[in-house]
């Protein structure tokens, strides 16, 4: 049997630096139903201590070698990110393998951790973004795995206490976990790094292990919330959940993401902020995710211009279906597509940091090649029919005054009755 531990190894000729990226197979997607938070917790608490470590002495290694050392949960998994000159990457590599195996989780630790949790969600409260972002997660998915923020919800929060959080620990290395690195490293590193302590007890690959267990959520049934705050801004998010990366329309989103958000020759930037002034920061919301990705087009705006700016991301948002785009429009976002992929390589920790991505999505190495020469292929037919697949039922989350809400409000239901 296999060992649940790839391992991929990148050369490059860096100045004296390497990145190491371990992705842990479960995310925020896997938290219960009354325990949303749970893994968003159990991250940040896999460098309070963990092997041979307490964690001041934890701090203080990694610290003492100018390294970095962090760990983010994100929906599909746990992301495990050091960054170190090659002279010390033996000493420190191992202790992303302790974490994943044996992390302390002390009780101080766990109390201080959700603390701070708790504290940030409360904060986060005061952000109209998060809050419009939260109500569109639970319009798309419900109470399905992508219908929560990654850090939780605080009254499910409030309530995890440490042995909530031990069986996830032991759960990590059960899965098909990924250890990518990059840099000039030797030839033998591989060999080198499963017989450190940190990864010698890796386990065998579990033949129970299923990631497409999960349930990623559906559609409630209402298509619009609305998030009264006491503020001037309102803060406008449309969109829909599609398809995984990899999909086969992914690469035609992702082209129309190009054309509609990326720059300021997209189009909600020419048409929201140029012609008509009514919105001071526009984007495409478009991750990349093992299951159904939200795209999404997002606006904020003051008061006065709110109902314009509902009415202009309306028309967008209509056009995709109804109306195909120009030749020129098309090669534009082929060109951007091309250079945000030109940019996402420029580091040690970008590359280790892809290529982990793509082996834990059960994507080939040679991927983001393959899309760049497939998008020549791919005519504005295809993308209006895409469109018109995947964008019929759009949701609408907004956040603001009151007295703005029950306008926007009127302005979606002409379209929408």
């Amino acid at each position: 049997m296999s060992s649940a531990l790839d391992i991929l190894v990148e050369p490059l000729a860096s100045p004296g630096v390497m990145a190491a990226k371990l992705w842990l197979p479960f995310g925020s997607a896997c938290d219960a139903r009354d325990q949303r938070g749970a893994h968003d917790l159990l991250a940040s608490l896999l460098s309070r201590g963990c092997g041979p470590y307490n964690p001041k002495e934890l701090a203080d290694v990694v610290e003492g070698c100018g390294a970095g050392l962090r760990c983010d949960a994100q929906e599909d998994g746990l992301l495990l990110s050091l960054r170190s000159t090659l002279e010390d990457a033996e000493q420190l590599i191992p202790i992303l393998g302790w974490m994943g195996l044996e992390p302390h989780l002390a009780q101080d630790q766990v109390a201080l951790e959700k603390n701070l949790s708790l504290q940030m969600l409360q904060r986060q409260r005061e952000d109209p973004f998060h809050m419009a972002a939260v109500a569109w997660r639970g319009l798309a998915f419900n109470d399905g795995g992508y219908g929560h923020d990654p850090m939780g919800v605080e009254q499910d929060l409030q309530n995890i206490e440490r042995q909530q959080i031990l069986p996830l620990a032991q759960q990590l290395p059960s899965g098909r976990s990924v250890l990518s690195l990059a840099g000039c490293l030797p030839a033998d590193i591989e060999h080198r790094i499963r017989a450190m302590d940190g990864f010698r007890g890796w386990p065998q690959a579990s033949a129970e292990w299923n990631a497409g267990r999960l349930n990623y959520g559906t559609p409630a049934g209402e298509r619009i919330h609305l998030e009264s705050m006491d503020t001037e801004q309102v803060v406008l998010m449309l969109g829909q959940a599609t398809v995984p990366h990899g999909h086969p329309d992914d690469l035609v989103l992702r082209l129309l993401q190009c054309h509609l958000g990326v720059g300021m020759s997209s189009l909600l930037f020419r048409r929201l902020r140029e012609e008509h002034g009514v919105a001071y920061e526009v984007a495409v919301h478009y991750p990349q995710l093992m299951g159904p990705a939200p795209f999404v087009l997002l606006a904020a705006t003051g008061m006065e211009r709110a109902e314009l700016s509902l009415q202009l991301l309306l028309q967008s948002w209509d056009e995709l279906c109804q109306t195909t785009l120009s030749q020129a429009d098309l090669t534009l976002a082929r060109a951007k597509f091309i250079g945000q992929l030109a940019q996402a390589r420029q580091t040690c920790s970008q590359r280790a940091e892809r290529r982990v991505q793509l082996r834990a999505m059960g994507l080939r190495d040679d991927h983001d090649q393959s899309c760049m020469e497939a998008i020549a292929s791919i005519t504005v037919d295809r993308i209006q029919e895409t469109c018109q697949r995947w964008f019929q039922k759009p949701q609408l989350s907004l956040c603001g005054p009151p007295e703005s809400l029950e306008t926007l409000e009127r302005v979606w239901a002409k379209r929408h009755p």
